[in-house]
């Protein structure tokens, strides 16, 4: 899959334009269905206006409708006949509705292509982004993202920006009939427009702010909330409730204290336009009153006028609203826009591997000025099995995460079969190392449907044939459903030596020609090591395995061992030649291996 925005960054509305593609087209033709119903809706004051002077009284009717109210009979004929009006009223209410539905059907459609096009984005652009880019960010808070503010971008979309365009034309009509009617007092009525606009504008760079802090809170009491759940043996286990309940609560308190003070902000701005627009509201009434009077201004127009000021002054309201509400969907976009920026991995096409593995001076450092591995270099010929030992933090993990390509070295280079890392694609790595984690994952469903996910296709003796190599076929014939057993979240019906073998199994179904255990062995017990590492031998001979783990009777059966220390390589050799150099090995050996002395005599 390419890059999802090769070679440029997306601003706010280029965010929102990407995001429409599919759904513009049925957008457009819903605002083409409110322009309509706008146009009819302006038409009724003109037929309201109309009927009270010329009809019911005795106004001379206007240049522009006499040629239509000829054509029907003339004025003593409507007179004679007021159902014709009625009729036309009735006319446009239906119209108006038939429209009106229309615009609601094509925006409610559009919205969900929209959504549906803004889901599948943002998760499929998620699967591609690096490693690095998700240790950097929170789940909770990129779950966050991916339905609160999508959802945030939604609403302002169908119902915010699609108004927006019947807003203004509704504006631009209104006043266009109010100078026609009575320019003085289309003028009173415009005055106040710079007022309330300004005003919301004003309000918009004042509450940007604070949507933008309220939805990063919002990440954080997500981030808790999933780790809570995710984590919540550990936290009966320790006996941790209270703790976790007190945390949660505190950053709820916090998180709801700032939309309190927000929507506060909010109810003050939504009172003072309401006030602004009822001042305006009262001035047309009280001036028209005036100019009836003195008769610059028929009854008719003035009524037509009140209407006219009436479809001016809600949009105007409703602009003030939208102002504010885009404050709030920009910082959605600007959150969503930073996932979609993130760089893809460029993951190319799937080839063959064969090759040598080679480490040449590599070092890696996760945050700058602090290394975790500094001058690597060792040689895993094609076919053997080489051995990492190693304590905790030396960077036994991150020699994997390296040769699977999901970091890049800081220094140094990475071969596999004469060829450099950087020119192997992703695909390919992945597609020809099976990477065996200490805490592979297990996903909700069956335990068949777990050691499946790694091939398409897999069949049922596939799957079996792997969980015996696993060593793990025993245990699931012994569950009531077999294979059909279905695990909870993270498999938590499994014990932990299960859920490794259940990823081991995964792995192994793949046949990849490179396997690497990174510490996935920890879980089970010694026999039951020995066990897969004789299938290994067995039915991967072949295949290049490295085999990262604490315990000496995993790896000293290697053809070569390394011995990692500080992010170093201390010693490296066979069982027998790093046991001769009584290094670190030779005291690791005796301190797994040296028995207590009152247990040496009933071990003989």
């Amino acid at each position: 899959m390419k890059e999802v925005f090769p070679g440029r960054k997306l601003s706010k509305r280029g965010t929102l334009f990407y995001l429409l593609r599919g759904s513009a087209g049925v957008f457009i033709a819903s605002i083409i269905a409110g322009a309509l119903v706008t146009v009819l809706s302006l038409l009724v004051p003109e037929i309201i206006n109309f009927t009270v002077d010329s009809v019911l009284g005795n106004e001379p009717v206007s240049d522009g409708y006499a040629g239509l109210v000829t054509a029907i009979g003339g004025v003593g004929y409507l007179k004679e006949n007021l159902w014709i009006i009625a009729v036309a009223l009735l006319g446009c209410a239906l119209l108006t509705a038939a429209f009106t539905y229309a615009r609601m059907f094509l925006t409610t459609y559009a919205n969900q292509i929209f959504m549906r096009r803004t889901r599948d984005t943002l998760f499929s652009h998620l699967q591609r982004l690096p490693l690095s880019w998700h240790v950097q960010h929170r789940t909770g808070d990129i779950i966050q993202r991916c339905t609160s503010d999508a959802d945030t971008i939604s609403n302002f979309v169908a119902n915010q920006l699609i108004s927006l365009f019947r807003i203004l034309l509704l504006m631009l009509f209104s006043l266009v009939f109010m100078f026609m009617k009575n320019a003085r007092l289309a003028a009173i009525a415009s005055a106040f427009i710079p007022f309330i606009v300004g005003y919301s504008f004003i309000f918009h760079l004042r509450v940007r702010k604070r949507f933008k802090k309220c939805d990063e809170e919002e990440g954080v009491l997500s981030t808790i909330a999933q780790e809570n759940f995710t984590g919540v043996r550990v936290v009966r286990a320790f006996g941790r409730e209270r703790y976790e309940r007190d945390r949660f609560e505190t950053q709820n308190t916090y998180y709801t204290g700032l939309w309190t003070k927000t929507m506060r902000l909010l109810a003050t701005f939504w009172t003072t336009a309401d006030c602004l627009a009822s001042v305006q509201g009262l001035s047309i009434v009280v001036a028209g009153t005036v100019f009836c009077v003195n008769g610059s201004l028929t009854t008719g127009e003035l009524i037509a006028f009140i209407f006219y000021n009436t479809m001016l002054v809600w949009p105007v309201r409703q602009l003030g609203r939208i102002i504010s509400n885009m404050s709030k969907a920009g910082v959605s976009l600007g959150r969503i826009g930073e996932i979609l920026n993130g760089t893809e991995e460029d993951y190319g096409e799937k080839q063959s591997l064969s090759g040598d593995i080679e480490f040449k001076g590599v070092g890696f450092e996760y945050e700058k000025g602090k290394p975790v591995l500094s001058d690597i270099s060792f040689t895993v010929p094609e076919g053997s099995v080489l051995g990492i030992l190693g304590g905790t933090g030396s960077g036994k993990s991150t020699l994997t995460y390296l040769l699977d390509g999901l970091y890049a070295p800081t220094k140094g280079e990475i071969y596999i079969g004469g060829k450099r890392i950087s020119e192997i694609s992703p695909a390919t790595l992945r597609s020809n190392i099976g990477l065996m984690l200490q805490d592979g994952h297990i996903y909700s469903g069956t335990i068949g449907e777990n050691i499946a996910l790694a091939v398409d296709g897999a069949t049922e003796a596939d799957i079996k044939q792997a969980a015996k190599e696993a060593c793990i076929d025993g245990n699931i014939e012994g569950f009531a459903n077999g294979y059909d057993t279905v695990v909870g979240e993270r498999g938590v019906t499994l014990s932990g030596g299960q859920k490794q073998r259940v990823g081991i199994a995964r792995t192994l179904l793949r046949k990849t020609p490179y396997l690497i255990f990174d510490d996935s062995l920890s879980a089970v017990d010694s026999e039951t090591d020995a066990a897969i590492r004789a299938n290994l031998n067995e039915k991967f001979k072949g295949a290049t395995v490295i085999i990262i783990s604490h315990r000496i009777n995993t790896v000293m059966h290697a053809d070569n061992i390394i011995v990692l220390d500080g992010g170093k390589i201390a010693e490296s050799g066979t069982n027998a030649e790093l046991l001769e150099k009584g290094g670190i090995y030779k005291s690791i050996y005796d301190l797994q291996f040296q028995l207590p002395d009152e247990l040496k005599g009933g071990a003989v």
